[in-house]
């Protein structure tokens, strides 16, 4: 929230503010807010002293608790520059005391000084499109620093899958981008075609390491299929991937899928895609189809080899920070801390290996359910894997593993969080023991587990300790921060020598208390001279040596190796074969002393195992290389050098290190400001070899302190780390001599006019020097072991004494002069009579003495300036009486009791007196050696917390004196004695001392914890210091930033060296000074050996910073070469110098605000100044009056330090006020000589039918083009026009550079540039002979075109556009093309391209504009919506005035053929012959002649004949007489700019430096006064053409049974469905042939598909809409396949797919003649012996086809033969169709072929309809033999059973009645046995 109240002035001032930050409340908060506000203040100017309040606030919460933040921004450079915004970012809002919240405001403040709010406009940030070619650096978006986050947008297109498993599909592919899901439109079978639909954009607002890790998944589904089963394939790669690949991208590749289930399975398909990541500022790569059949195993991206389980074990934690108490303020709690209750947690991102992350995060938690991290440690899987491959030939892999071992942790601390350091992780917070291993193989799911009790008895063995020792010695520190505070330095190992840490025995790990000292220039430092402070650490540890000395022998290696290797990259000639002899020499020894340390080393680990046998294998193989010279030459030992150092260097690495870094830290009073930290190995001592050391071991070594990314201390130290018991040579190696003692303070105060120890307020009796309390020295007893050498000794210590004039030269005296009154009365003279600022009493300025070695330069004055009155006198009233006011006024009031005015004096040292090294070493005493007693014991002060001083001053009330007592070992040690000072020393109850009373213990026990033992201080003493001198020479600084909103710098250098620093002189307003001066640092006192100061110097710092105001140069006497006041650089040391000149064409400022009045420019380059006229009505005419200007200059030989040349604009205002507009600078080359000209070798051309022919033929697909033509070319240029090298960027006469705003060339870090204005100039740097007696080389700029304004038509051809971005939903656009000039805009809405991203528009746009007011060509391309206002899509930006000018002929390319009519015809104004003769004035050259025929001509020096061009006769229609025809062949050999297509990118001002797609143009610019141009070209896209497929299905053969009937008899019931890929709702069916029992089917049946084809790009065109709610078509363009797909009917059940059959019209398989000779053909690569496939055949050429075709189904991930089909296929165009119409199926009309009702057997029928039938011919026609017998048999069995049941019976009646058959009658006949029968019957009757 903003508040207008101090904007008390004003009229229309306007913020557009951006927040961003971080809630109090919410801490995983981060608000971004973007809002715009305006003040209008009425007819009141702003007043310089105006300020803009900003407040920032929670929504709906009160004042207090919604508070945020808040902001004062003073408005005075606004004021001073109303026509510079004032921008201002990442301003901090401060809470109510003043500290920063953490929250930050990006503003940008504008103010019109006019009187109306309504005028005023609030000033867009718009990104311009950075030209190509420039020598400006700003022209390209700057890079932003490592860590910050940019911007960048991926790409993921998918274009077609492959043979992907399943039958009877409908893919859709789904890309997961991030954690963005996009997904494709659903396509049919196993081939699907994407392209052209599915290209999906996603952005990203991160750094570069974050981008890296995200994930892309790309996943194919079939939408059938149940979500379960729904995954056909998987593959997942990370975007670091696609940016480490060439051109971060990968093109047309082919991705290997597989089943996230079963990963070992093998490829479910491939799927075809580009992806590409991109970043702001660099160019999209092309991405250009290959061409050729598919190859997928060319291109094919495999899924990581195996998945692998990583297991964790983690055992124990250790040295785990304590949980601070929940309340402080209660004393009874009195600061009681318990033990966190932690836990550990792992992340990863890689799941494969390779893995897609390199490091595996792991963090300490203060509890399970906690988000609180306590410390974090990374373990990277490149140090404890291996690949093998990564490093050498031969070299055996592992996967990843590490330990049991233990991994230290770091994390912020409670004490330095309050500090602004942005390194928060450099404390340490604990180890933990932990182990990983890798398993191959699918994981089993669980993800937690317990360690079995084995594991944790085996780990065992790897926790024995042993004890460490630490040393180190402070020798120098410099640049630290002033004082008041007392500084100090501690030098820890894991928590033992924190000081802040209570689990460890307190050591002397921190140095005394030093009181920073100024250097007499700019830094401070602290005097320690001769005693210099050491620190000792004992600790215990693993003992790792035998990792810790192969870490160190290879690092050495390695450095030896490098160091060799740079002197072989720079020799030359001889030296490089002894460079190569020592190297091989060198490595060889180096490998057999590292092979024999490794031999022997133990491997307690299996990485110790694996690094072992990897650095064995590879040290032997570099041993034996290294044995011989290489035989190709010395030449090829450079390469074979580095691929060495790149192995040995992957292997020079122990991640199982154990013990923690080493931590120095800066205390400043309690709080702890810098850090450092070091690696135990750099400085651990090994026992087998030298060599086996750290590489910083016991040797001195320079590091810099840094908190909150700043330097705030600079130490040279010497370090050692090794075991105790190997420290016995260490006071060898420290060279001075050690003494150990304790301190301590005796305090005493002055109450009554005595000192005394009673009544001490603030301070206890006995102190430390910081005044915390310690136990009185008759109590301090020494340690264990130790005992007291000689007695208690007063020691001041004058290095806490020096004042803050030491090392001055010049010093400012003040005294203040105090009178009071009583209320009514006079002055007086008050109580204090003299005081200082703070009101401390001092004596009169009559008695303060000069000091002996200065001087008073003038007596004692009044200070008059500042708020006080005329007198000097400023006045105030104090409350309680004799005391001083709080405030002081400068006007005199009645209620005013006291009054006081400054006096002031200043002194100088004297010339003649000692430096200040000699005052600083007389105040020290340093070369006394008998001790201060008497009255020099004593240091007094005012306040205890005040400066101590030596003499007494009137108004101390406090004094102390610093008691030493030395101690040695009881007995010899036979290690380092600083080692056995683990503890604090002892202490005992003195006898005879009083006891408190019970209330006093009570309340000291309750306010203050008890007094503390004193730690001892270890000090190392030099005797005599080494005399050094230092030369620094400093030349000159290139490219400085300036600070602020200046766009210039007074720089001035400072340079320290140890405690000396000196500056060089102010050069005033410059950004490349040119100080060319020598520092000489005389006795630069340096303690210890000499010669090691040779091997190991101090660093030398160099600083520049801008000062502004003053020379500052410096009174110094030496033997360098003086001139101009200062030590200039000897020559042998300065940079050769040479003559050049620097040619300036001011062409003109375009861009300019409608503000500016009379810009002028300024060019500044090696000191010299040239300034221009000014334009006197840039509206009118915004070019220069003069252009051509010359600039002599001395600059240096080597370019690389050359200074760049700087350019401002400034504008000439009313009475000399000149504000500037714009700047920007230029790296100038120095050109030696003109390019030479190439010459052009251009064929001949032919006519062809349209532009698109053309078109086509310049791409190189001749099948696209209706004719040939090789004659009339097209050239396309694959980027803009001004890109192309040899058009020097259309800027050969005159570039284009951006000005930008004062002080800054880039809206700020990460951001893209953004200019204000433009200027139109050339330079030209070229040398000039150093012989003033040769002439100089001509001038270049002459002669000059005029500079006038002209009337132009501007004809705009647009082609098309591709590689848009998405901006609608579905993953397309709508795009249509506006092209503005000026004040006129063409482009029309509703002339859009629905849904595509690659439109095609063919649009020409005709404007006028007056160039070069109107010189900028915009062409945007927007997304049509149907609620305007549209989105922009991209926008480039086209130079006019450079096409115009450029003597490359821009503004009109020339074709290849001159054509009077036609397509081709000429266009320009000018015929060829005059261009030709307009071209030679340009040059300069006299005008060409032509003979009388016009067949030759003679241009420059030069001859040409007509026929060098045409062989012959022209072949192409309307070509022009053979005069123009000769002149246009030798313009084109003139290299100028031929008819051609550029290809721009476009970029979006929403998404600065984003290419957002291309677009294929050109432009051409006619000035009206040279007469009405030619026609323009047609290019109106083609249209496509209409075509009829008729694919008659006659029969099918072998097709696979579908179903089983009820007599177990294998059938199916086939039909066939075929339609063309894209149109699967057009799909058409045959009838069914039921009861194929043989698998062969007759149809006889007719598909009939209408379809538009465009030839030029092979595809067929479906203009669909998506969804029945779409507003407009979506043109899909699919390359032409016929899909024919054969099913078995069911009547209750689903049908059967049986197979499919997928045909390519472009590229068909032959077809077989008949079926015994149709099979399937391999995918794959053809083998040896194997004949070769017949080369596929063309419909669109061949128009019929007719044969077999197999079919194909996928059973378990393999291809087999389920059929085959017979097939006629008939392509016709629309009007062949019309011609010869035929009718779908069988139906009328019936011709082309007439098909008859197919043949098909008797059984083929549905059963349903007739079932006799089915049995009949289900049955009988194929059982009927079985079926006869079966009836035989049965007819048999029945008269055999009925003989059976009648044989008992009659048998019966024969044995009672044997005659009963037979009967003789009387008269000889006979009667029938029936009657016969009934007779006798009747006869038994009654």
């Amino acid at each position: 929230m903003a508040r207008p109240a101090p904007l008390t002035a004003a009229t229309t001032p306007r913020c557009p503010l951006r927040m961003r930050g971080h809630s109090p409340a919410h801490p995983g908060f981060c608000a971004c807010a973007v809002g715009t506000l305006a003040w209008p203040l009425g007819a009141r100017p702003l007043h310089p002293t105006s300020s803009l309040s900003l407040r920032l606030r929670h929504w709906g919460q009160p004042a207090p608790q919604g508070d945020l933040g808040s902001a004062v921004v003073s408005l005075d450079q606004l004021v001073a520059n109303p026509e510079l915004p004032l921008s201002l970012s990442q301003v901090s809002l401060l809470d109510p005391k003043g500290q920063p919240t953490g929250c930050t405001i990006t503003l940008r403040c504008s103010y019109n000084p006019r009187g109306k709010a309504g005028d005023a406009t609030v000033p867009m940030q718009r990104w311009v499109p950075p030209p190509t070619v420039s020598p400006v650096p700003p022209m390209h978006p700057s890079k932003p620093p490592a860590g910050s986050k940019e911007e960048f947008q991926v790409r993921v297109r998918v274009i077609e899958g492959h043979r992907l498993q399943g039958n009877n599909i409908k893919p859709v592919v789904t890309v997961f981008i991030g954690q963005h899901r996009f997904r494709t439109r659903i396509r049919v079978g196993n081939n699907p075609y994407y392209n052209e639909v599915t290209v999906f954009c996603q952005s990203f607002h991160q750094t570069l390491e974050q981008l890296m890790m995200e994930p892309i998944r790309i996943q194919v589904l079939n939408s059938k299929s149940i979500r379960s089963k729904a995954i056909i394939g998987v593959f997942q790669l990370d975007i670091g991937t696609i940016y480490h690949a060439p051109g971060h991208s990968l093109s047309w590749k082919w991705l290997s899928l597989q089943d996230p289930r079963h990963p070992d399975a093998g490829s479910r398909g491939y799927l075809r895609v580009s992806m590409a990541v991109l970043r702001a500022g660099e160019p999209v790569p092309e991405q250009e189809e290959p061409e050729g059949d598919k190859d997928v195993e060319a291109n094919l991206l495999q899924p990581p080899p195996c998945a692998a389980t990583l297991q964790l074990r983690i055992y124990r934690a250790e040295d785990l920070p304590l949980a601070e108490p929940a309340v402080q303020c209660l004393p009874s709690v009195r600061g009681k801390r318990s033990f966190v209750a932690a836990a550990v947690r792992a992340g990863f991102a890689g799941r494969t290996l390779p893995p897609i992350c390199d490091e595996i995060q792991l963090a300490i938690l203060s509890g399970p359910r906690s988000s609180k991290v306590l410390g974090t440690a990374t373990l990277h899987l490149s140090h404890i894997s291996s690949a093998g491959a990564e490093l050498e030939e031969g070299t055996p892999g592992f996967l990843p593993c590490f330990g049991p071992s233990f991994l230290p942790f770091y994390g912020p601390r409670a004490d330095a969080a309050r500090t602004s350091s942005t390194d928060t992780n450099v404390a340490y917070r604990g180890r933990v023991l932990l182990e990983l291993s890798t398993h191959m193989g699918t994981p089993d799911g669980h993800q937690r587990g317990t360690i079995n009790q084995e594991d944790i008895i085996r780990v065992q063995s790897h926790l024995p300790r042993h004890r460490f020792g630490l040393c180190g010695v402070f020798y120098s520190a410099t640049m630290v921060p002033a004082g008041p505070e007392l500084l100090r330095f501690e030098l820890s190992l894991g928590n033992h020598g924190d000081t802040g840490d209570v689990t460890c025995k307190p050591a002397a790990s921190i140095t005394p208390h030093g009181c920073p000292v100024f250097d007499g220039n700019r830094y401070h430092y602290l005097p320690w001279y001769g005693d210099k402070p050491v620190a000792a650490v004992t600790s215990a540890w693993e003992d790792a040596a035998h990792r810790w000395d192969a870490l160190n022998l290879l690092r050495a290696m390695c450095q030896r190796l490098e160091k060799n290797v740079v002197e072989l990259r720079r020799a030359h000639g001889d030296t490089e074969g002894d460079i190569g002899r020592r190297l091989l020499r060198e490595l060889a020894q180096d490998c057999r002393r590292v092979l024999l340390q490794l031999e022997a080393q133990p491997t307690p680990t299996p990485l110790d195992t694996h690094l072992r046998a990897a650095r064995i294998h590879l040290l032997r193989r570099v041993a034996a290389a290294a044995s011989m010279p290489p035989r190709a030459g010395w030449a090829t030992l450079l390469p074979m050098a580095e691929a060495w150092l790149q192995s040995m260097g992957a292997l020079a690495v122990e991640p199982q290190a154990a013990v923690p870094d080493v931590l120095l830290w800066m205390l400043r009073g309690e709080r702890r400001v810098a850090c450092a930290r070091i690696p135990a190995p750099d400085i651990m001592f090994s026992r087998s070899s030298p060599s086996a050391c750290g590489r910083s071991c016991g040797r001195l070594q320079t590091l810099f302190l840094t908190g909150s990314g700043d330097i705030h201390a600079q130490l040279r130290l010497r370090l050692w780390l090794g075991p105790v018991a190997d420290s016995g040579a260490l006071p060898r190696l420290i060279e001075g001599s050690l003494r150990i003692y304790a301190e301590t303070y005796e305090n005493q105060t002055k109450l009554w006019g005595k000192w005394g120890p009673r009544g001490l307020p603030g301070s206890p009796s006995f102190s430390d020097g910081a005044g915390r309390a310690v136990v009185p020295r008759h109590r301090i007893r020494p340690p264990k072991g130790w005992r007291w050498d000689g007695a208690w000794t007063v020691e001041p210590q004058r290095r806490l004494l020096l004042d803050t004039e030491t090392n001055m030269g010049e010093v400012l005296e003040e005294v203040y002069e105090n009178e009071s009154r009583r209320p009514g009365g006079d002055w007086g003279p008050a109580t204090v009579a003299s005081t200082d600022a703070s009101g401390v009493e001092v004596p009169p300025k009559e008695e303060v003495l000069c000091p002996q070695g200065w001087h008073v330069t003038d007596g004692w004055r009044v200070d008059v300036m500042g708020a006080v009155d005329e007198a000097g006198w400023e006045y105030g009233a104090s409350v309680v009486p004799d005391s001083p006011p709080a405030a002081w006024h400068p006007t005199e009031k009645t209620y005013h009791t006291h009054r006081r005015r400054r006096w002031l004096r200043t002194r100088r040292r004297d010339p003649g007196a000692q430096g200040p090294e000699q005052d600083v070493a007389t105040f020290l005493q340093l070369h006394r050696t008998e001790s201060a007693a008497g009255s020099e014991a004593w240091e007094y002060g005012s306040l205890w917390s005040s400066r101590f001083h030596l003499k007494p001053r009137a108004g101390d009330v406090c004094r102390r004196r610093c008691w030493h007592r030395h101690m040695v070992p009881e007995q010899t040690p036979s290690v380092a004695p600083l080692f056995l000072l683990e503890g604090s020393p002892g202490t005992e109850e003195p006898a005879g001392e009083e006891e408190p009373p019970a209330a006093q213990r009570r309340t000291r026990r309750l306010c203050q914890p008890g007094p503390k033992q004193p730690l001892p201080l270890i000090l190392c003493t030099f005797q005599q210091p080494n005399v050094f001198q230092l030369r620094c020479y400093i030349f000159q600084a290139l490219e400085l930033s300036p600070r602020g909103t200046k766009s210039t710098a007074d720089p001035v250098a400072h340079v320290s060296f140890v405690y000396i620093s000196q500056s060089t002189r102010v050069l005033p307003r410059t950004l490349d000074p040119l100080w060319d001066q020598t520092l000489l640092f005389h006795r630069v006192l340096l303690y210890g050996d000499p010669r090691g100061v040779q091997d190991e110097p101090p660093a030398v710092v160099v600083e520049v910073f801008d000062q502004d105001g003053g020379d500052g140069a410096l009174e110094q006497v030496s033997s360098p070469p003086w001139r101009q006041g200062v030590f200039s650089v000897p020559m042998d040391v300065r940079p050769l110098l040479r003559p050049v000149a620097l040619e300036v064409l001011a062409w003109g400022l375009r861009g300019l605000r409608s503000s500016v009045r009379a810009p002028s420019l300024e060019v500044h380059c090696g000191g010299r100044v040239l300034r221009t006229p000014p334009i006197p009505d840039p509206a009118s005419n915004p070019n220069f009056p003069i252009n051509a200007f010359l600039l002599v200059l001395s600059l240096p030989l080597d370019e690389e330090l050359m200074p760049p040349v700087r350019l401002r604009v400034l504008d000439v205002r009313d009475f000399g006020y000149r504000p500037e507009v714009g700047q920007t600078r230029l790296l100038p080359e120095i050109i030696s000589k003109m390019k030479a000209e190439d010459e052009a070798q251009e064929g001949e051309g032919e006519e062809e039918d349209d532009w698109w022919s053309k078109f086509y033929a310049a791409l190189g697909d001749t099948a696209k083009s209706r004719r040939g033509t090789s004659r009339d070319r097209l050239k396309i240029y694959s980027c803009e026009l001004e890109a192309v090298p040899e058009f020097e960027g259309l800027q050969d006469f005159c570039r284009s550079f951006p000005l930008f705003p004062p002080g800054s060339t880039t809206g700020g870090p990460g951001e893209d540039p953004q200019p204000v204005a433009e200027l139109k100039g050339l330079f030209l740097l070229y040398p000039l002979p150093e012989d003033p007696s040769e002439p100089p080389p001509p001038r270049r700029f002459q002669p000059l075109p005029p500079s006038q304004p002209q009337r132009c038509l501007v004809r705009v051809y647009v082609v098309r556009a591709f590689e848009l971005p998405p901006r609608d939903r579905n993953g397309l656009c709508d795009p249509y093309v506006r092209v503005s000039l000026g004040a006129q805009t063409l482009g029309q809405r509703d002339q859009y391209v629905p849904n595509t991203l690659e439109p095609v528009f063919g649009r020409l746009f005709e404007l006028t504009g007056t160039i070069p007011l109107e010189k900028d060509l915009r062409v945007s391309l927007l997304d049509y919506d149907l609620v305007p206002p549209d989105q922009e899509i991209g926008t480039t930006t086209i130079d006019l005035e450079n096409r115009l000018l450029s003597r490359f002929r821009a503004h009109c390319g020339l074709p290849a053929l001159y054509c009077t009519a036609g397509p081709g015809c000429w266009r320009d104004q000018l015929s060829p012959s005059q261009t030709l003769e307009h071209f030679a004035r340009t040059q300069g050259l006299p005008a060409p002649e032509f003979n009388t025929e016009g067949t030759a001509v003679t241009f420059g020096d030069h001859s040409f004949l007509l026929s060098h061009f045409e062989s012959g006769p022209p072949q192409h229609q309307h070509h022009g007489v053979p005069r123009e025809r000769l002149a246009l062949h030798v313009l084109r050999a003139c290299h100028l700019v031929p008819e051609h297509l550029e290809t721009r990118t476009l970029y979006c001002s929403t998404q600065p430096g984003l290419e957002q797609g291309k677009v294929q143009m050109w432009v051409d610019v006619f000035p009206m006064n040279l007469g009405p141009p030619g026609p323009p070209v047609d290019i109106t896209p083609r249209k496509p053409q209409k075509y009829e497929l008729r694919c008659v299905v006659w029969n099918a053969r072998d097709v696979v049974p579908g179903d089983t009937n009820l007599l177990g008899q294998q059938m199916s019931d086939i039909y066939i469905v075929g339609w063309l890929d894209g149109l699967e709702d057009q799909r058409q069916r045959t009838d069914v042939h039921y009861r194929s029992l043989d698998g062969s089917g007759s149809f006889n049946w007719r598909f009939v598909f209408p379809f538009e084809y465009l030839a030029a790009e092979q595809r067929c065109v479906l203009p669909a809409k998506k969804h029945f709610w779409s507003l407009d078509q979506t043109v899909l363009k699919v390359p032409p396949k016929l899909i024919l797909q054969v099913w078995d009917n069911d009547k209750f059940s689903a049908d059967d797919f049986l197979g499919t059959l997928e045909l390519d019209l472009r590229r068909m398989p032959r077809p077989a003649p008949h079926a015994r000779s149709c099979a399937l053909r391999g995918g794959g690569r053809r083998r040896w012996g194997r004949p070769r496939s017949p080369p596929p055949v063309s419909l669109f050429r061949q128009r019929q086809a007719r044969g077999w075709w197999p079919c194909e189904a996928n059973s378990g991930g393999e291809r087999r033969l389920t059929g085959k089909l017979e097939l006629s296929l008939e392509l016709l165009t629309a009007k062949e169709a019309a011609e010869r119409p035929a009718g779908r199926a069988r139906e009328e009309p019936n011709a082309y072929p007439t098909l008859p009702p197919p043949v098909r057997p008797d059984w083929s029928f549905l059963w349903v309809q007739a079932p006799l039938r089915t049995l009949r011919h289900g049955l009988w026609r194929q059982h009927r033999g079985c079926i006869s017998l079966s009836l035989a048999l049965l007819l048999l069995f029945a008269l055999l059973l009925t003989f059976v049941y009648a044989a008992p019976g009659y048998l019966a009646m024969k044995l009672i009645n044997p005659f009963q058959g037979l009967h003789i009658s009387g008269d000889g006949g006979s009667k029938h046995p029936a009657a016969g029968a009934e007779q006798h019957k009747g006869a038994h009757k009654p």
